[in-house]
This record gives C-alpha cells, sequence and structure tokens, in this order.
C-alpha cells in the first residue's frame, strides 16, 4: 500500500471512522489471572498507560510503517524520544559519536547531561563520512544523526555513515524530523533508530507537544523500558491529534515541498540576501545527495539577509504572513531568527562554531497561498535599509 492510502486508511481494533480515545489511565482485569498476565506483558495496551494504551499503539503501529520499521513508540515530545533513545542504547563508560549541525536540544543532551553519568560526544562535521569513523572509539556505541540538520539544512550521507557503523557494531540513531518519512525514510538506507519531534510535520497543527521512536522490537523494546522509568509517556489525546494529524501527512508535506521550492528560489535571486540554503536548490553543495536520499526537500528555508543582527531583526519586524513563532511543520507559516532565539541558551561561540550567524533567519513555510507568502516576503526584503537597491 502506499504512503498516501496507508496514512489514510491505517485502523485500529474500533469499527469507528475517526478512532475513539481511550482516555483512561488505567484498565480493569476480569479476574486475578487476567491481572497477572497484563502485569507481566510488556507494552501491554489495556494495564497502566504509562505502559500502553490502544490510542497510543494505533499511531505507533502506524508510525513503524511510515518508517518501514518493526516497531515505534510515542513519548512525551521530541527531546523525550532522542533522550529516550540515546540513554537506551549507552551506558557509563560509552562513547557517542555526533555529527556537529544538530537541534540545540540534541547538543545539550550530549554535550552537557551525558557527561554527568559518565558518557562522553565527540561532534564531526556531518558532510565528510570519513569523519564518523576517525572519530569512532573502541567504546563507541552509537553515532547521532539529524538529515537534514536544523537550522542549516545540511545533509547527511545516511547509507556512508550506517556502512561504517554497523561494520563496528555501533548503533545508529537518527533525527528525521525536518524531513518526515514522506520525503525520507532512513531505515532504508540502514539507520537503526529513527526519532522525530512528532510536535512539527507528523502532526502540523501546531496543537501538541509528541514525540516518536522507530526502529527494531528490540531496539524499540528497551527504549520503552527507559520511557517508563523516566515516566516520558504521551497522554492519549496528544497520541490522538498526532493521529489525526497524519491522515493529512501526505497533502501537506506535498505542498510544503512545493512552496518552499518556490521561496528558496526566491531569496536566491534576491538582492536583499547574501545566502539560502535549502536541498532542493541546485547550488546547494549537498543537493546530489538531497536528490539521492530523499523524494522531496522539506518546508524549511534558511536564509541570510545582508546587514548583520540588525537587518535580520528588521525583517522579522516587517514580515505580515509568517507567525514569528518557534517550532516548525504546521499548516501556518512561521519565521524566527536563531541568534536572537538561541542567544540564551548557547553561547556566541558554540553558535559560530556551528555556522549559525547574526543574519540568519529560519523559515517553516506554511499553506498559505504561495503568492501571498512570497509577495510578503519581498516587500519586508525590499523595505529593510540594508537593501541599497
Amino acid at each position: 500500500m502506499e504512503i498516501e492510502s496507508l496514512l489514510v486508511r491505517s485502523k485500529g481494533e474500533s469499527d469507528a471512522v475517526a478512532p475513539p480515545i481511550y482516555q483512561t489511565s488505567t484498565f480493569r482485569a476480569d479476574s486475578a489471572e487476567q491481572f497477572d498476565e497484563m502485569a507481566r506483558t510488556p507494552r501491554h495496551e489495556r494495564f497502566y498507560t504509562r505502559y500502553g494504551n490502544p490510542t497510543l499503539a494505533q499511531v505507533e503501529a502506524l508510525l513503524a510503517k511510515l518508517e518501514g520499521m518493526e516497531a515505534a513508540l510515542v513519548t512525551a515530545s521530541g527531546m523525550a524520544a532522542i533522550s529516550v533513545a540515546v540513554l537506551a542504547m549507552v551506558r557509563a563508560g560509552d562513547h557517542i559519536v555526533a555529527q556537529r549541525d544538530l537541534y540545540g536540544g540534541t547538543t545539550s543532551l550530549l554535550k552537557n547531561w551525558l557527561p554527568r553519568f559518565g558518557v562522553e560526544a565527540t561532534f564531526v562535521d556531518q558532510t565528510q563520512p570519513q569523519a564518523f569513523a576517525e572519530a569512532i572509539r573502541a567504546n563507541t556505541r552509537a553515532i547521532v544523526l539529524e538529515t537534514p540538520s536544523n537550522p542549516l539544512l545540511r545533509i547527511t550521507d545516511l547509507r556512508a555513515v550506517t556502512a561504517i557503523a554497523h561494520e563496528r557494531g555501533i548503533t545508529t540513531i537518527a533525527d528525521n524530523t525536518f524531513a518526515t518519512p514522506y520525503n525520507q525514510r532512513p531505515a532504508d538506507f540502514g539507520v537503526d533508530l529513527v526519532v522525530h519531534s512528532a510536535t512539527k510535520y507528523l502532526n502540523g497543527h501546531s496543537d501538541v507537544i509528541a514525540g516518536a521512536i522507530a526502529g527494531s522490537r528490540e531496539r524499540v523494546n528497551a527504549c520503552w523500558e527507559a520511557m517508563i522509568v523516566l515516566g516520558a509517556v504521551l497522554g492519549p489525546i496528544d497520541a490522538w491529534l498526532v493521529l489525526r494529524g497524519l491522515r493529512t501527512l501526505a497533502v501537506r508535506m506535498e505542498r510544503h515541498n512545493r512552496t518552499a521550492q518556490r521561496v528558496a528560489e526566491m531569496l536566491a535571486g534576491h538582492p536583499a540576501v547574501s545566502a539560502v540554503a535549502y536541498p532542493g536548490l541546485t547550488s546547494h553543495p549537498q543537493h546530489d545527495l538531497a536528490r539521492a536520499q530523499m523524494r522531496g526537500f522539506g518546508g524549511i528555508v534558511s536564509f541570510e539577509v545582508a546587514g548583520g543582527y540588525d537587518a535580520a531583526q528588521r525583517v522579522l519586524a516587517r514580515v505580515q504572513m509568517p507567525l514569528r513563532a518557534a517550532s516548525v511543520g504546521g499548516v501556518e507559516s512561521l519565521i524566527v531568527h536563531p541568534a536572537a532565539m538561541w542567544g540564551g541558551i548557547i553561547d556566541a561561540g558554540a553558535l559560530a562554531e556551528s555556522g549559525v550567524g547574526p543574519s540568519l533567519i529560519r523559515l517553516s513555510v506554511g499553506l498559505e497561498n504561495e503568492d501571498d507568502l512570497l509577495d510578503d516576503l519581498d516587500r519586508a526584503l525590499r523595505s529593510d535599509r540594508a537593501y541599497s537597491g
């Protein structure tokens, strides 16, 4: 079944067209014997919702199919997903290799938190597969990836890196949030665990916080054990909202892909813009690699405006259609100034090292009329004092 049909036709056990919400914290057993069986069965759907729930199970089954994996797990947030996935794969004394361009929360987890528990991480240039091989140690247990990366949209060669990892028995973990399983399936290139901030495109309506993990049954069960101890469980209503959003993932991603391509092409030729990052542009240094492992290039466009930090702030002040709000992947366009947004949690040196310059703007392209969005961006850029044309 093709992905478009799978998204719409996915069914749970109910005969209801819209799946029901099992809004309960616990489930009763009809006998002592049944209770004993429920309590002893990992991930039982009808024992206690921190362990499992029919609504969560329906989302998980669909996500596993979308990612081409054996199993999946939903979590309380995207950070819960990456934290649980990493913690389930390592222990004190282990080492992780990670790409340098990662979501800020993931970087903080690896750089600031895991060392407290005896796990060290080495960061490398994701555009150079050999850099991963050179960073591996005898105690390396996991490689952490994100492609396209946030916010610079750099691409990781998944096939090359997973080949390096598997030759040495190392688990690969890839964040597929920006691409979504509609545009990219990391499992097709050998990735062991895929994580998502389901808050973003999977839900697609900016009304839930959620995360997801997909992988082999063995690895996902290990993640489940970590999740129930950490308490990073997703609530039934939130799981239902993700399931609701997934039904339109294909049509939304088609629109995001198309509009973002037009926006990127317009910005690439704009006199007030000094640089554009979008994998769909032939000028992107990894365009050919993106084409090889993605069916579409996503809805995020990052660009730099002439004039530095203040110019970026002025552009954000002038746009009328994109909302000045954190996050990505909603039906509405969202725009942020990363240097301003992350300046309070990431020092200037770390930002510069990651390539996030003072004039960088990240735009999450929504589902508005394409021409309206293009006109609004053009007006905001042309009215800036940094534009001298």
